[in-house]
């Protein structure tokens, strides 16, 4: 069975600045994983800016990826996983190596299948 990690991603406490709250971002994730028949192992929750890179609970997440502990990781958008050209090559690179699906929940589900 392939499993995910859930990923969800707020870059700051001001709730006028953020689209959309950690909450808010499971409860998506949770649903989509319920609607698609999708395995969740564990959610992994950020609160920290992605321009920069060296996030440790992101860092954390691939590195256990990595290991073989899940599949791929589902998050609300793209832009959850990275903002900035490092850990947006260190995604890309996963999914060129097959070692990650990657869910989002925007407009419509993208994989690795059908993203290059």
């Amino acid at each position: 069975m392939i499993t995910f990690f859930l990923y969800a991603r707020k870059s700051t406490d001001a709730e006028d600045k953020q689209v959309r709250s950690i909450e808010d971002q499971l409860a998506v994730l949770e649903s989509l994983a319920k609607e698609e028949g999708l395995a969740i192992k564990e959610a992994f929750i950020e609160k920290q800016s992605a321009k920069q890179p060296g996030r440790p609970i992101f860092n954390a997440m691939l590195a256990r990826i990595e290991k073989g502990e899940a599949d791929g990781i589902i998050c609300w958008k793209l832009d959850r996983l990275a903002r900035n050209p490092i850990d947006a090559a260190r995604v890309q690179w996963f999914l060129q190596q097959d070692l990650s699906n990657i869910y989002e929940r925007a407009t419509a589900i993208i994989t690795h299948r059908t993203m290059f």
